[in-house]
């Protein structure tokens, strides 16, 4: 299970530009569509935690996932797998600066590849909205995040969301209970 795991995020940390939110499409595509092994809920609870802890969003997203599939090394196994490929051509890379730095095709292929990342991720976003909210009023809440995203400290969406999820839950209990 540990080297599947690692395999998997090297292929990720091989074969997926564009960062997180793309690493995060992948994720949805293999666990929680083909394999079925966690929900979008799920994958989308792991990416929130993953995005309010300190250090990278992908890097707390494939150590708890990880984590949740086969304890702490499963999540280095992860983390590490992801890191691998990109530690290797980062060495590659700045070994050669000087010769990159000015190559029309390497900058080329870098802007075709920023264009072709946009659409993944946004796929990627739809995707976990789409089936990861099991009450209405969820989507008003992810709305009104949204909105204020640009305005407020993202501790604060957190804290705002939390809140919310709090009262929304603590209604739907009590309004199933009173119809039950």
């Amino acid at each position: 299970m540990i080297w599947r795991l690692y395999y998997q995020f090297l292929k990720f940390g091989c074969f997926t530009f564009g960062g997180g939110w793309s690493i995060v499409a992948q994720m949805k595509e293999i666990y929680v569509d083909k394999q079925k092994i966690i929900t979008d809920e799920e994958l989308l609870d792991i990416t929130s935690i993953g995005r309010s802890l300190p250090g990278t969003m992908i890097g707390n997203i494939a150590m708890m996932f990880g984590y949740r599939m086969a304890g702490i090394l499963g999540g280095l196994a992860c983390v590490f797998g992801m890191i691998t490929a990109p530690f290797i051509v980062l060495i590659l890379i700045t070994s050669f600066y000087a010769a990159f730095q000015n190559n029309l095709i390497v900058a080329s292929a870098m802007k075709g590849l920023r264009c072709a990342v946009a659409p993944i991720i946004i796929a990627a976003l739809f995707g976990m909205i789409k089936g990861a909210f099991k009450l209405p009023a969820c989507y008003l809440v992810a709305l009104i995040s949204f909105g204020l995203f640009f305005y407020v400290s993202c501790v604060w969406l957190v804290v705002i969301g939390a809140v919310c999820g709090f009262i929304i839950c603590e209604y739907y209990e009590k309004t199933n209970k009173i119809n039950a």
